[in-house]
């Protein structure tokens, strides 16, 4: 039955590429969210398609009032279906259908122009992460066409806004979607050879300096809020070096450390002018947690050094807004669905396996830290995510659908 499963997913590969230039044509751009509708109702059918009893998810319009103020043109849906054959376990795939948004220069084709050529398919998103839609969903009607019926559950959700927080997302579907998953597959972060069994937290902040304006022929007469940015930056030099003596051993042998970005952001006030002091100063601060660090606890940490460093800056104003709050994941990959994963790569690629820790966030730690239950991450390949001419080889999309295909037949918890 595995060889008829296989021998289908290879005869009809240009199905899932079919399928993949479907949804990139559909350009869903987070920030804002646009063509959410558009999208899901596609996925959904698809989903029906394949015989899953699915449900198009719509998030309350007052949660989405209270999450994301003044967005309420652009509805958050997510879509969850299942394939329920009666089994003691239910392995979920999850993918996530926002992109980020893509400047038009730059690009072989137009970003939502999706084309083959070469053997890659280029397109906002193909890699990051339609694909592994894609591949879920070929890997469905691969059983379903052969009528093979897998050993486990089969619940598919693909969701909104990860490209921003996953709070109308993933998080969300997780708390309030009635899940059945016992066991997860996050289509991305590891590929290839590589499975995730871990990935990095995130706390992004705005710190904001209040000063006084003032006429520039007068400085004396205002609060250079330049000056003390500056100032606070420089600071930060202690705060790095604490953070440099923390470190993870990941599994494939990496020694990581946590890592601190200044000023991606960064801007004066209004009414800034080359002869007026300047009034406000604002900065981002990027900071990535190991998986082995607390993130409530690192928001109490960093909150206390910049209350610290503002007491050696005279006069100084901050306030500190967090605005992303991801917390750190790490299962040791000894747990029975990253062996399974694990077995399912080797049967196809014929390749050994690596786990690995991303340096990145995602979503597996929303299923992870809500559900309870084991998540790894994996899906295809994918080149230049979030720059121009994002790509993924089309000949990856069907291997990773034989990949899952494979789980689904095999995993029993």
């Amino acid at each position: 039955m595995r060889d008829r499963v296989f021998q289908h997913l290879e005869r009809h590969g240009d199905r899932a590429v079919a399928l993949l230039q479907r949804l990139v044509r559909i350009p869903t751009v987070n920030p804002p969210g646009r063509n959410y509708t558009e999208c899901t109702q596609l996925l959904a059918a698809e989903l029906r398609r394949l015989g899953l009893a699915t449900r198009l998810l719509r998030v309350p319009p007052a949660v989405q009032r209270r999450v994301l103020p003044g967005t309420d043109e652009y509805p958050r849906f997510n879509v969850v279906g299942l394939w329920d054959v009666g089994a003691r376990v239910t392995l979920h795939f999850n993918c996530h259908y926002d992109v980020v948004p893509a400047a038009a220069e730059g690009w072989r084709f137009g970003p939502f122009e999706p084309r083959v050529e070469r053997g890659k398919i280029y397109g906002r998103g193909t890699g990051d992460m339609k694909g592994a839609i894609a591949a879920v969903c070929h890997a469905l009607a691969g059983l379903r066409a052969t009528g093979a019926v897998p050993a486990c559950n089969v619940e598919v959700s693909f969701t909104a806004d990860e490209e921003t927080d996953s709070a109308l997302g993933a998080e969300w579907i997780a708390r309030h979607g009635r899940l059945r998953a016992t066991h997860v597959i996050v289509g991305e972060a590891g590929s290839g050879p590589e499975i995730c069994c871990g990935h990095n937290g995130c706390l992004w902040f705005n710190v904001r300096i209040r000063g006084k304006a003032a006429h520039g022929s007068t400085p004396e007469a205002g609060r250079n809020a330049f000056e003390q940015m500056a100032a606070l930056v420089i600071a930060f030099g202690r705060y790095k070096a604490r953070l440099a003596r923390r470190s993870f051993l990941a599994p494939d042998g990496r020694l990581m450390r946590p890592t601190v970005n200044l000023g991606g952001v960064f801007a004066g006030g209004e009414g800034g002018k080359v002869n007026t002091v300047p009034g406000a100063a604002m900065f981002t601060v990027d900071r990535r947690l190991l998986p082995n660090e607390d993130a409530v606890r690192a928001e109490a940490e960093f909150r206390k050094f910049v209350t610290a460093a503002a007491r050696q800056i005279p006069q100084l104003d901050v306030t500190v807004e967090r605005f992303t709050f991801s917390s750190p994941l790490f299962t040791p990959p000894v747990n029975p669905l990253f062996r399974a994963v694990a077995a399912s790569v080797r049967r196809v690629r014929g390749s050994r396996v690596r786990p690995y820790v991303s340096t990145g966030f995602n979503d597996m730690h929303f299923f992870s830290h809500h559900l309870g239950v084991p998540v790894v991450g994996y899906g295809p390949l994918g080149a230049r995510y979030h720059g121009s001419d994002e790509s993924a080889p089309v000949r990856d999309l069907v291997t990773t659908a034989r990949v899952y295909a494979d789980l689904m037949l095999n995993f029993a918890g």
